[in-house]
C-alpha cells in the first residue's frame, strides 16, 4: 500500500483529470489543452485558495489543511459522498499520524447474538463480512451459496476465513462464478481502498493488498486508478455449480454492536427461476448427507 501523501497525490491528481472544463463550468476556449482534465491553477480558483496552496495538497501534504478548504476541494472535484469520505481519512491520517481514527479491524468471529440473527433469515443467504472482505460468518445458506469461496485455494486453511477479494482475483474459479467478473473486481478494490483510508495500520490489510498488487496485473491496474466506494444495494448473478445461475438483490447491513462488520443479505424475487433455485440450495444444504460443510 502506497505511504499516505503518495495516496493523496495519486487520489487528487485521478480526480482532477475526470472532471472536464465543461463538467466544472469553465469556458474550454481555443487553446490546446496538455491534460485530460481540469488544471491545477483551474481546481485552486474554484476552490478559492492559491495555486501554491493547492499544488501543495495535491503533492500530498495535508497536514494543516481546514476542513473548509477540504470541502471546497471536494465541491471542485465533484467527489461522490464515498470519495469525500475518503478524502477526510486521508486528512486525518496526515494531522495524526500516530494516532490511527479507528482501531484496526481484527474480528474474526460475530457475537452469538449477530450469528442467531443471521440463522433468523434463513430463507435468504447471508453472510458476515469484515472491511477488508474476509466471510467471518454466515447462515446455512449463506454458507451454501458461496461455497466455491470457502473451497478456494486462496484460503490458506480451514481455520482461515475466506477472503472474497482474494477470491476474485487469484482463483480462476471466480470467472465462472460471477456474471460479471470486471464488477466484482471494480467492487472490491473500491472497498478496500476506502479502508485503506480509514485503517491505514490494519497489517493484515496491507499484507492483503500487497499480495494481491503482487500477483494480479488486473488487481494493480485497478489500484492504480484509486476508485473508492461501499457497495450497499444493487443486483447480482452468481452462477452455482450444484443449482445454475442465481440472479439475486442484495442489501449491506451495518450493526451498531459491530461497526466493523457489514451484513450482506440475498433476496431472490418470489416466484422466480431464482427462487427455486435458492430453495432447492436451502433443502441440500440443511440435509445432513449433502451439507456443504460446517459454518
Amino acid at each position: 500500500m502506497a505511504p499516505k501523501n503518495e495516496s493523496v497525490r495519486d487520489f487528487l491528481a485521478t480526480r482532477r483529470a475526470r472532471i472536464t472544463p465543461e463538467m466544472a463550468g469553465i469556458p474550454r476556449g481555443g487553446g490546446v489543452r496538455r491534460v485530460p482534465g481540469l488544471r491545477r491553477e483551474e481546481v485552486a480558483t474554484l476552490a478559492g485558495v492559491s495555486v501554491d496552496y493547492y499544488t501543495r495538497i495535491e503533492k500530498g501534504d495535508l497536514t494543516g489543511v481546514s476542513d473548509e478548504i477540504l470541502d471546497a476541494i471536494a465541491r471542485t472535484l465533484q467527489l461522490t459522498d464515498d470519495e469525500n469520505a475518503y478524502l477526510y481519512d486521508l486528512a486525518r491520517t496526515a494531522r495524526r499520524p500516530t494516532h490511527p481514527r479507528r482501531r484496526s479491524n481484527g474480528t474474526t468471529t460475530v457475537a452469538p447474538q449477530v450469528q442467531l440473527l443471521m440463522d433468523a433469515m434463513g430463507s435468504s443467504p447471508v453472510i458476515a463480512l469484515t472491511r477488508r472482505l474476509d466471510i467471518i460468518a454466515a447462515n446455512s445458506l449463506g454458507r451454501a451459496l458461496f461455497d466455491i469461496a470457502y473451497a478456494s485455494p486462496t484460503r490458506k486453511s480451514a481455520a482461515t476465513a475466506p477472503n472474497l477479494a482474494a477470491f476474485v482475483f487469484l482463483d480462476p474459479a471466480a470467472e465462472s462464478f460471477y456474471e460479471d467478473l470486471d464488477d466484482a473486481a471494480d467492487t472490491c478494490v473500491r472497498i478496500l481502498r476506502a479502508q485503506a483510508g480509514a485503517t491505514p495500520h490494519d497489517a493484515r490489510l496491507t499484507q492483503l493488498i500487497g499480495e494481491l498488487s503482487t500477483r494480479s496485473t488486473s488487481f494493480r491496474t485497478r489500484w492504480a486508478a484509486h476508485d473508492v466506494g461501499v457497495h450497499r444495494t444493487g443486483t447480482k448473478t452468481l452462477n452455482h455449480r450444484d443449482v445454475g445461475p442465481l440472479t439475486l438483490g442484495f442489501e449491506e447491513l451495518t450493526l451498531d454492536s459491530a461497526p466493523s462488520l457489514v451484513l450482506s443479505v440475498y433476496v431472490a424475487e418470489p416466484a422466480s427461476p431464482t427462487a427455486e433455485r435458492l430453495q432447492l440450495l436451502a433443502a441440500w444444504a440443511t440435509t445432513p448427507t449433502t451439507a456443504l460443510g460446517p459454518l
